[in-house]
């Protein structure tokens, strides 16, 4: 496995631009599987959680072209192969990538029938599929959970479009669920629908393709069920969970850096929240220029109780980047509570940053306050291991602000969500390589 070596305390400089949206990827590369006409993509992120659905269209029998724009591809899922499904290499790949789940709505749409092992990913706690497979049998789904072989099944012979009242605003659950109700007969109405930017790019993206979908960018989605999809074209939109973790690395490092091409009207709470933090961020046209700063100070509530930032469902601040707002939070000036409501295990790397000299009481698996020192008692390098996307780059912007040489291994997590990171940090002035 590879790792990082890190020397901190180095201020950076320049621009960067962040890549195409992971999470986007993974539900717009699913939804190609609903039609035979050639979709295009552009802006596809070169990460490992991308390339592995990539891989996993393309053993499906799903013709993928890549063009010569960088991160353009067309796909042409006109014969695909459903055998595949029964095959010990689809149950090994599906199984590591936690993407893959939002491939059963389309294939039960299109084709009648689809299976899924458990699926992988960050371990940050319970990430339970109720939601989708619920929905999925109130289209008229019949499923059946094969507890011995880890395996879930779901056929119809055709789906019909129903009321359903979601229990949770899964951002994956919905995405399944408006891919299967596109092509179901009749009216489907979906109640505490996600709204998150990247559904909304997914719900789009049906509609070119000759999709009905009503109430895009609501909590109550409406969709009238058609015969068949064409294709089309679509562009993603930046990675806003790469946005916000630039901005901390700018404060964490005390550097000038400016973020382009960030389509800020679809950032939401994001720079806001990191503004609580005292991070000064300017709007330039579509970019967002973060100056040096030596010293940050977090707000208080009107009241002068310690600011308190939890994670919520879209438009909420999103819990990608709690970690990040964590960590910029130990060198600002003040105190502040971070309360990580959604997964329970998504804190417990706040122990590597207490060993760097951080001020934090992990008050139980959701909830860490942080004490600020003001720069005051830099953190210091430490060797550590990532433990999932986020965490794992939590981790690089403080080993990137710390006193001495600090080594991160795991970071294949990271490589996960963050392309080419090491260069392209590297091209601010970080002192990062990557060692085996």
């Amino acid at each position: 496995m590879s790792a990082f070596k890190i020397e901190g305390g180095h201020k950076l400089g320049g621009e960067i631009t962040p890549q195409g949206a992971k999470n986007e990827a993974l539900q717009i590369l699913s939804a190609v599987l609903l039609t035979s006409e050639p979709v295009t993509i552009h802006n596809i992120p070169n990460i490992r959680d991308v390339n592995k659905q990539i891989e996993l269209l393309r053993d499906f029998g799903v013709k993928v072209e890549q063009l010569e724009e960088a991160g353009a591809f067309r796909f042409t899922a006109s014969d695909v192969d459903l055998n595949f499904l029964e095959t010990e290499t689809f149950r090994t790949k599906a199984s590591s990538l936690r993407g893959s789940i939002m491939m059963i709505g389309p294939l039960l749409a299109r084709f009648g029938k689809a299976q899924m092992p458990q699926p992988g990913g960050d371990k940050i706690g319970r990430r339970r599929l109720d939601t989708h497979f619920i929905g999925l049998k109130k289209l008229g789904a019949n499923f059946v959970f094969n507890e011995e072989k880890h395996r879930y099944f779901v056929d119809a012979e055709r789906l019909e479009g129903q009321y359903i009242l979601l229990d949770e605003a899964s951002v994956t659950g919905t995405a399944n669920l408006v891919m299967a109700a596109v092509l179901a007969k009749g009216t489907t109405t979906i109640y505490n629908a996600a709204c998150e930017p990247y559904l909304q790019q997914l719900c789009k993206m049906l509609n070119r393709m000759g999709a009905n979908i009503q109430g895009v960018g609501s909590n109550l989605l409406t969709i009238e069920g058609v015969e068949v999809l064409g294709g089309t074209t679509h562009t993603m939109l930046p990675d806003m969970i790469e946005i916000g973790s630039f901005i901390g690395l700018a404060a964490m490092t005390k550097s000038e850096i400016t973020i382009k091409n960030v389509r800020v009207d679809m950032l939401g709470l994001i720079p806001d929240t990191f503004r609580k933090l005292g991070i000064k961020i300017e709007q330039r046209g579509d970019d967002l220029f973060i100056p040096a700063q030596e010293h940050y100070e977090i707000e208080t509530f009107i009241d002068g109780s310690i600011l308190t930032v939890a994670d919520a469902i879209w438009p909420g601040f999103t819990p990608d980047l709690l970690s990040i707002l964590l960590v910029v939070a130990t060198q600002a000036k003040g105190t502040i509570l971070i309360h990580q409501k959604m997964f329970e295990s998504r804190l417990f790397f706040t122990d590597k940053l207490i060993d760097m000299g951080a001020q934090i009481i992990l008050c139980d698996p959701h909830r860490a306050t942080v004490i600020g020192l003001d720069r005051k008692y830099p953190l210091r390098g430490i060797r550590m291991t990532s433990p999932d996307i986020r965490a794992g780059v939590s981790l690089l912007i403080a080993a990137l602000s710390a006193n001495g040489t600090s080594v991160i291994d795991n970071v294949e997590q990271i490589d996960r969500g963050y392309q080419y990171i090491d260069d392209r940090l590297r091209a601010l002035g970080a002192k990062i390589e990557r060692i085996e």
